[in-house]
């Protein structure tokens, strides 16, 4: 996708290092940052400087070949993949990049084990560039069944960022978008701000600008007063895992976005690839919830008239708050999975249906 007309992916392997968009930075400024060793990558999970599940997924992988790279011991290599399992427990796309990664290295010589690592790390990034690709040409067919029916501007509810900058290229939520807008289908798109670390404002609005597609930021609790009116014809949202049941594990406040499209009898879609689908945990309740520093919630970050970066505090230096990032919306809530290989029900039936192999 672009940025001021430039066509990039959100991650590449060049002369020796690994090259990331800042996404801390954005959308105030625009930085290309080198991860250099294993700690590198594991730091930019951390802090968010690359974030969203599939992403996450794809620098871990070449965190790891970054590890090879350093030290090619079993037990270097071992330890790496542990400490970048546990940068951000919630995203299962982490542990599924890294696991993939060791079972492709297992047994592999020195000589060829860092080429071997570089090649599967590229193989895992463009798999999902081709997965989000189709899963936009999937959901497109959704939108094209609305603006039939309405032969009007489309308007699509997100949240939290689920868009190319979350993945490696198209996005999930965000695809069918694009693909719409490159077929001439009149859409516009609400974008929750999400609080509190504004992915929606920062980020996805700051893409669709850069496409040239229109969106309204709104703060989160507007969707519901915006469903009732008659605003919002369908919702897409992410995941940062889906249970084999079908639920849905995503930024904090998609349950309550659920809730209301479900009370407007408006469609709620969750966009993922396959490597989201967590087929080993059974109840919800099992899944890890990542709690980040209360900091996130209590200073808010923006530039001053300098143009500088700065972060101020808007809480009483007294109060304390509770920072939870995810929540789980439950499959009865959900209307469609929109994957790579087509649109299922939020079920156990509907994704054994879709994932036979």
């Amino acid at each position: 996708m672009r940025i001021e007309g430039k066509e990039y992916r959100t991650i590449w392997f060049e002369h020796n290092v690994v090259k990331i968009i800042d996404q801390t930075k954005l959308p105030h400024q625009f930085k290309i940052k080198e991860l250099k060793t294993v700690k590198d990558a594991i730091n930019a999970i951390k802090i968010m400087e690359v974030r969203g599940a599939p992403l996450i997924g794809g620098t871990a992988a070449y965190g790891l070949a970054l590890a090879v790279q350093e030290n090619n011991d079993p037990e270097f290599i071992k330890k790496s993949a542990k400490l970048l399992i546990q940068s951000r427990p919630t995203a299962i796309n982490l542990k599924w990049a890294v696991d993939r990664m060791i079972k492709k290295l297992a047994a592999i010589n020195s000589d060829q084990i860092l080429s071997i690592a570089l090649d599967e790390a590229k193989e895992i990034c463009d798999e999902d560039e081709k997965f989000c690709e189709n899963i936009g040409i999937n959901g497109l067919k959704i939108i094209e069944e609305i603006y039939n029916k309405k032969k009007d501007t489309v308007n699509i509810l997100t949240h939290c960022n689920a868009g190319w900058l979350a993945t490696i290229n198209w996005g999930t939520a965000t695809s069918p978008i694009y693909h719409a807008h490159k077929k001439g289908i009149p859409v516009h798109v609400w974008v929750d701000e999400t609080r509190p670390r504004n992915q929606g404002a920062n980020l996805t609005s700051y893409e669709l600008n850069e496409e040239e597609i229109p969106n309204t930021i709104i703060a989160d609790n507007t969707g519901g007063i915006l469903m009732q009116r008659g605003e919002i014809d369908m919702c897409i949202v992410g995941t940062d895992r889906t249970l084999s049941n079908g639920d849905v594990c995503n930024k904090i406040g998609t349950y309550l976005k659920a809730l209301a499209a479900h009370d407007n009898n408006v469609p709620f879609y969750v966009a993922l690839p396959s490597s989201t689908i967590d087929w080993d945990i059974k109840d919800a309740k099992d899944i890890p919830i990542e709690e980040r520093n209360s900091e996130e919630l209590s200073h808010v970050e923006g530039v001053d008239e300098n143009n500088q970066i700065k972060k101020v505090l808007i809480y009483p230096k007294k109060s304390k708050a509770i920072n939870l990032a995810f929540d789980v919306t439950p499959a009865k809530y959900v209307t469609g999975l929109i994957t790579e290989r087509g649109i299922s029900d939020a079920s156990s039936d509907g994704l054994k249906e879709l994932f036979k192999k």
